[in-house]
């Protein structure tokens, strides 16, 4: 019988801070106790705080790793290890890998490696090539018309954990305002101005013939899997109301303060993206976390692109804002991601849970990831 003793530290509870020590037995938290454990072989925090290991819905870091550089295309599995060490050395020990299924190319890395993508993360599970719990986010894009073709392959995959609808067509949602659209994917993709605007005109055009029809496709075999939901870039009353009609649990970057209250309300947890907290504001122009956390209707944080973002986010809440606590900030990293996204068995440090932990160091300049825990097992 496998035993840990972890003393001597701040031990951050789900609704509370404890001075004090929690013995894990195989893998689970099986004590909680103040006081310090007079055990020699117990871990001694001196002062860390000792957090849940953070939970991350919507990553697209991975993506990085697979294409370092244009045209430099990696091996998949070699990507996965480099990426899960990133994450890992985040303190992220769930992450769930967000591919977009259908983009605004047709040529785009995304769509060209699907498969490879999917079929590395089943081996290098299936071998224990991998320190953090990862899963699979489909981020599919109703706009585009190879939709099906490209998503049907994948929902059968045993890692399929999330489902999300976007649409990034110029003019609405994420790019309500056309001159961000254009000044982001012109400097993104090097457009002239004539090659920009038939670029617009031929994703409206797309999404005209495709959203609608597609968007039910999604959902439907989406439900008939009980996969879990996520709404995408929802900016308006009716957006919300349509996500609530299709059962969805999560409300990714709502763009607006209507749309993140109105989706709060109807019981969706409202995500937002660590670096548009740690940068202080959107980079497409949209809302800011901070406005939204302000407002009381933040539940849970991405580190998006940025796996760093994770834990900075969270401890710029707990510092700056009055609406936060510290449990509560963590909690946006921890157990209110792992109870949206279904999982009942982590983010939290309570008996019977999953003794996925990190040690943390608060310091003036930035909280340091001092070691990282996963069911009891160290991997950072």
């Amino acid at each position: 019988m496998m035993e840990q003793i972890f003393t001597n530290g701040r031990i951050v509870l789900r609704d509370t801070v404890l001075e004090g020590t929690i013995l894990v037995r195989n893998g689970k938290v099986d004590d909680i106790a103040t006081g310090r454990s007079g055990v020699p072989a117990a871990t001694d925090l001196e002062g860390d705080l000792l957090t849940p290991g953070f939970v991350e819905l919507h990553t697209d870091n991975l993506e990085k790793h697979l294409l370092p550089r244009p045209s430099a295309h990696w091996p998949a599995i070699a990507a996965l290890v480099a990426h899960d060490v990133q994450i890992v050395g985040a303190g992220i020990t769930t992450v769930y890998d967000a591919m977009a299924i259908g983009d605004v190319r047709s040529n785009s890395v995304r769509k060209q490696r699907l498969q490879d993508m999917a079929d590395s993360l089943h081996e290098a599970k299936e071998h224990d090539l991998l320190k953090a719990d990862h899963l699979l986010h489909l981020r599919c894009e109703v706009s585009d018309p190879a939709l099906r073709s490209l998503l049907d392959p994948l929902l059968e995959s045993p890692e399929l954990g999330l489902v999300s609808v976007m649409d990034h067509t110029p003019g609405q949602r994420q790019f309500v305002h056309l001159e961000t659209y254009k000044s982001y994917y012109q400097e993104k993709y090097s457009m002239s101005d004539a090659e920009i605007e038939a670029f617009i005109e031929q994703r409206q055009g797309d999404q005209q013939k495709n959203s609608d029809p597609n968007r039910r496709y999604v959902v439907e075999q989406a439900q008939a899997r009980n996969v879990r939901l996520a709404s995408h870039d929802d900016a308006t009353h009716d957006h919300v109301a349509e996500a609530v009609g299709d059962e969805m649990t999560i409300a990714e970057f709502p763009t607006t303060v209507e749309a993140a209250k109105a989706s709060h309300a109807a019981g969706l947890a409202v995500m937002m993206g660590g670096p548009n907290l740690v940068r202080g504001g959107s980079h497409s122009g949209n809302v800011s976390a901070r406005e939204l956390a302000e407002n009381g209707v933040l539940d849970v944080i991405s580190s998006d692109y940025a796996p760093s973002s994770l834990l900075h986010g969270a401890m710029l809440l707990a510092e700056e804002l009055e609406t936060f606590d510290l449990p509560s900030a963590i909690a946006t990293i921890t157990v209110n991601p792992a109870e949206a996204a279904g999982l009942t068995d982590r983010g939290e440090i309570a008996l019977g849970k999953n003794a996925d932990l990190v040690r943390i160091k608060p310091t003036p300049h930035h909280p340091l990831i001092q070691g990282v825990w996963r069911g009891g097992a160290r991997v950072a």
